[in-house]
């Protein structure tokens, strides 16, 4: 099937993890310029890279490296192909010229340790979807520890302090073929995706928001790092219960855990319109 090329958008508002990434560009560049505004001579070798980074799965990779020829006048095309399951969140893409040995002799002011950056240029993609934007991987239940007729699991730290996207994992299991579908088609769901994909919203919400308050340093006045456990976990709460103490919260989870329970069911809108 013959891919649609479309200019990089600012974001995708249907993108799941399914999704791959194949991205192009052409970069012209005048190499003797260049090595002449960096102080370095001729031959000086130098490469044409891009490095990409998703804020969703805490990635980092560079996806091409081309060396920039010593010629007057270049134009390099750049190809780019991330699998949509190292993505998520917000996808940095920068183009980067780099000194690409280390250089011996030369100006004084010149770069010389290879890796050096003459010049970059930053774009970003803001990955969005109905797929929960968090890691998830699809196993097999039957060669893990979880029921084999389960439709999914989600692990989660004890360590609040810990990098959000190092600290969950929702696991899809590939036997349970509704669950599989629902986020194979994530990016155009059907009525039945759609309310699966409400379903295991609302199960991780409950997951995520009990396993919080079952943490005794889990509190109104405790102090997280952004991108961590315990800030996701604490915006999770002030989203779903606004006004809500975090110990009112633990009262009525311990004295009512199935009331409890309706409240998230309630507070997350399961199979709501919106």
């Amino acid at each position: 099937m013959d891919e649609e090329q479309v200019p990089l958008p600012s974001h995708l508002p249907d993108w799941d993890y399914r999704m791959n990434l194949h991205l192009r560009r052409t970069v012209e560049i005048d190499a003797d310029a260049l090595r002449a505004a960096a102080a370095l001579p001729p031959n000086a070798p130098v490469a044409l890279t891009v490095v990409w980074t998703a804020s969703g799965s805490g990635l980092r990779a560079s996806a091409c490296r081309v060396p920039v020829k010593a010629t007057e006048r270049d134009f390099i095309d750049l190809e780019v192909r991330i699998a949509g399951a190292d993505l998520g969140g917000l996808l940095a893409l920068e183009t980067v010229i780099v000194l690409d040995d280390r250089m011996v002799d030369g100006s004084p002011v010149a770069a010389r340790r290879a890796g050096s950056v003459l010049w970059r240029e930053r774009r970003e993609l803001r990955l969005q979807g109905d797929a929960p934007q968090f890691p998830l991987a699809v196993v097999d239940f039957e060669r893990t520890s979880f029921p084999n007729d389960a439709g999914w699991h989600l692990q989660i730290s004890s360590n609040l302090s810990a990098a959000t996207m190092g600290a969950m994992l929702l696991l899809i299991n590939e036997r349970n073929s509704v669950a599989l579908s629902a986020f194979q088609n994530a990016a155009k769901p059907r009525a039945v995706d759609k309310a699966v994909l409400s379903s295991i919203y609302m199960d991780v919400a409950r997951t995520m928001i009990e396993h919080a308050l079952r943490s005794e340093e889990f509190s109104d006045t405790a102090e997280y790092d952004d991108d961590t456990l315990g800030a996701t976990l604490l915006a999770l709460v002030d989203q779903l219960f606004p006004g809500s103490s975090i110990n009112d919260l633990r009262l009525r989870m311990e004295s009512a855990p199935t009331h409890f329970a309706s409240e998230i069911q309630a507070a997350v809108r399961v199979f709501g319109d919106d």
